[in-house]
């Protein structure tokens, strides 16, 4: 029934201003909005959805993840522009919070709402790269 209808992920925020900087200015994004939604217009075409919800309590799993080439520069770059990585008990994370015992490589970090976002290296040739 729905396998030729367009879908769309979508995730919950306390608060949408923030989110729109967030994502637009400090993870330089492209947003826009749509019926009151805040919407991340994505790599390959793939548009999430992000609402305000008055209840609102975090997602305590990882809900999107930017795959780079490079995760050195990537977590390098958002670091400057303010973005903290998170320490995990348990994880083999470097002094910047990059976690190397994969593939792939993996550090983590949270939106204003406290949502966890990574990035991720996968080697070319590896599933996902």
């Amino acid at each position: 029934m729905f396998a030729d209808t367009r879908t769309f992920d979508s995730f919950a925020v306390d608060d949408l201003a923030q989110a729109r900087t967030f994502y637009g200015q400090t993870l330089g994004i492209p947003v826009s909005d749509q019926h009151g939604l805040l919407v991340l217009h994505l790599a390959d075409g793939r548009d999430t959805r992000v609402y305000q919800k008055p209840d609102y309590n975090p997602a305590t799993y990882t809900i999107l993840m930017f795959q780079v080439d490079d995760i050195q520069t990537a977590v390098g770059e958002l670091t400057e522009r303010g973005v903290r990585f998170e320490r995990y008990d348990g994880m083999d994370q470097d002094e910047r919070g990059i976690t190397r015992s994969g593939p792939p490589f993996a550090a983590w970090f949270t939106d204003p709402a406290g949502n966890v976002l990574e990035v991720l290296q996968v080697p070319s040739g590896a599933v996902g790269g």
